[in-house]
């Protein structure tokens, strides 16, 4: 307390810290990167544990027999989606009810903002199927899910085949505490985004749906499915959902649990775990699970139908059968085994999964990274802004004044325009990205050759790039030229903006927040009107919003191992915009208004910083 309450020892702090500010902001970055890298090297991790008693207490056993009668169902639903030319409801109803189920339907209808090229679709109309079997022991007021999306071409039969026939073998055991809900919807997220909205009785993105006619208990736990072979050699366990949301601890370590139990080989972001993590490539093996893991949520799309689940507090995963080159193979009968057993532990839960963690990283299935364990690494990189801002407060204040009275230099008080038009501006163009791609693709159909979708990029690329010509007009507003206290008051306001902006943007999703902090940090530490034009401008060109995103689409494809050359990398970028805006419009991603109206907005006032004049 002392330091803080007296004005000379504060006063000395305050001089130390001004004066040595560059290296230790350069040594911040520095260790807060490095201590980030580390947290994949095993020793400085966690092993996982299941933290939820009623499902870590108790055995069961698994006993489901009809693997192969499941691949038969599978042939039979792909035959009757080929006759139907979609997804085969009639057959679907049937099938269920022969197996004992209460069985509904929902039509729902969406018109996209504009075409989705990923999938050809622009006007989307469908139906999704469900059936519950009712709890024969208990009150019926909690439920489970599990969903397999009907896909299009052969993608998927065998998840759909699998659904069905584990409904027939649920359906004849008389333990179960929850009811159970089988679900097959179409047109994947929008199909489910629709049968969740009616579910909870809520309208967030404007679909149109008929309200569901049969209703279960509150959605405990939901697993998502995705099988299109007759055998796999893994499993992958999908976790990132929307906003970069993820399921509670104890779902993961219960799907690692009984594939251990059973012997399936299992796998997170598509990479099997090594065990010579002493090893540099064992290590390297895990910084690329954890990057991938990083880039994915950052995203804040849902990759998979599991992703939508979480904003209605359901904790939700994807499971994919992966069939590659592995000599190692697992037949149906064994995934039914394996969901069987999660399903009769969940079926035990007393209460909601809560007492493992919400919010973590995993370099590996049996690893995992807590908060407490990552969030020094952004603190020390976003303390960095802090420092400028004690620098720059220092440097604003006033000058000393000399026994005769009179200050010892005499400096210039900026006004207040000059230092309000460039937020105002910024914020404005902010707006116009916002907004304007999407309300001004008609107009660009019209006029220029071009598609829906490419109008609705191009549009937002011109509106990036109109920004930057932002010092210019700004200027033209200010009546003269600005003083040397106005860039030092604007950059103040800036560095705290974008402080409480990383904060906050990291609470809520750590792997965007430390995304952006890497690379809009170092912008804000060195921009000064004083330093060359030209490399720094090209700097922070890099470093933009939009560069960020350019280089996490190269950084992803080449921890996928499947590195991608300029021109294809350049249309893959293009095409991450676009299903940005539309994951916003559909399912209500925040990423694309985040950027848009402030992170953007944000670089733009350091760049017009940097021509101050």
């Amino acid at each position: 307390m002392g330091l803080i309450s007296d004005p000379n020892q504060r006063r000395a702090l305050i001089n130390l810290l001004t004066r040595l500010n560059a290296p230790i902001c350069i040594l911040c970055y520095m260790v807060g990167v490095a201590w980030f890298m580390g947290l994949a090297f095993e020793p400085f991790t966690m092993r996982t544990y299941m933290s939820e008693n009623a499902m870590g207490s108790t055995m069961v056993e698994e006993h489901f027999p009809a693997g192969e009668r499941s691949l038969v169902t599978a042939r039979e639903f792909a035959a009757q989606k080929k006759k139907a030319g979609g997804m085969p409801v009639d057959w679907l109803v049937k099938t269920m009810q022969d197996r004992g189920l209460e069985v509904f339907t929902q039509s729902f209808s969406r018109k996209l903002p504009f075409p989705d090229e990923n999938t050809e679709r622009f006007l989307v109309k469908g139906t999704n199927v469900y059936g519950i079997l009712r709890s024969p022991r208990g009150p019926r007021t909690e439920a489970l899910v599990l969903t397999a999306p009907c896909s299009q071409g052969n993608a998927n039969n065998q998840a759909v085949g699998l659904l069905l026939v584990l409904a027939q073998y649920f359906r004849n055991q008389v333990y179960w505490a929850k009811d159970i809900i089988f679900l097959v919807n179409e047109h994947d997220l929008i199909g489910m985004q629709a049968w969740l909205e009616g579910y909870h009785h809520t309208n967030t993105t404007g679909m149109n749906w008929t309200p569901l006619q049969g209703r279960a208990g509150s959605i405990q736990a939901a697993f998502s499915l995705e099988l299109s072979t007759d055998v796999v050699t893994s499993l992958d366990i999908v976790l990132e959902g929307l906003n970069g949301q993820l399921p509670n601890l104890d779902l993961t370590n219960l799907f690692y649990a009984f594939c251990q139990k059973i012997g399936v080989l299992c796998t997170i972001q598509g990479k099997l775990q090594r065990n010579d993590w002493d090893s540099a490539l064992g290590y390297s093996h895990a910084v690329q699970t954890m990057m991938l893991m990083v880039l994915k949520q950052a995203s804040g799309r849902p990759w998979g139908d599991h992703g939508l689940f979480m904003r209605y507090h359901v904790e939700a995963v994807t499971i994919k059968g992966i069939n590659s080159f592995r000599q190692y193979k697992t037949d149906m009968t064994t995934v039914g085994r394996l969901l069987e057993g999660m399903y009769r532990k969940l079926n035990n839960l007393l209460e909601r999964l809560h007492q493992s963690y919400f919010f973590y990283l995993l370099p590996s299935l049996s690893n995992f990274v807590s908060i407490s364990y990552y969030m020094p690494a952004f603190g020390l990189i976003g303390v960095i802004l802090l420092l400028r801002a004690l620098d720059l407060w220092v440097q604003l204040s006033p000058p000393p004044v000399t026994q005769d009275g009179v200050a010892s230099a005499e400096q210039s008080s900026p006004g207040a325009l000059s230092v309000l038009t460039p937020l105002v501006i910024s914020h404005m163009t902010g707006v116009a990205l916002y907004a304007l791609p999407v309300r001004f693709q008609e107009m660009a159909v019209e006029h220029f050759p071009v598609s829906e979708t490419e109008a609705v990029v191009l549009t937002a690329i011109a509106v990036y790039t109109a920004g930057l010509a932002l010092p210019h007009n700004t200027h033209r507003l200010v009546s003269g030229e600005g003083t040397e206290q106005g860039w030092r008051v604007l950059k103040l306001v800036a560095v705290l903006y974008l402080a409480v902006l990383l904060g906050c943007t990291a609470l809520v999703n750590f792997s965007l927040g430390f995304v952006l902090a890497l690379t809009l940090v170092p912008t804000a530490a060195v921009v000064t009107p004083h330093v060359p034009k030209f490399p720094t401008a090209v700097f922070m060109v890099v470093l933009s919003p939009a560069g960020t995103l350019l280089l996490s689409v190269f950084a992803f494809r080449e921890l996928q191992e499947m590195p991608l050359g300029f021109q294809d990398g350049w249309l893959l970028f293009l095409s991450v915009i676009s299903q940005g805006i539309l994951d916003h419009e559909l399912y209500g991603s925040l990423v694309f208004p985040l950027v848009a109206l402030l992170v953007y907005p944000c670089w733009l006032l350091f760049w017009n910083i940097l021509f101050w004049k």
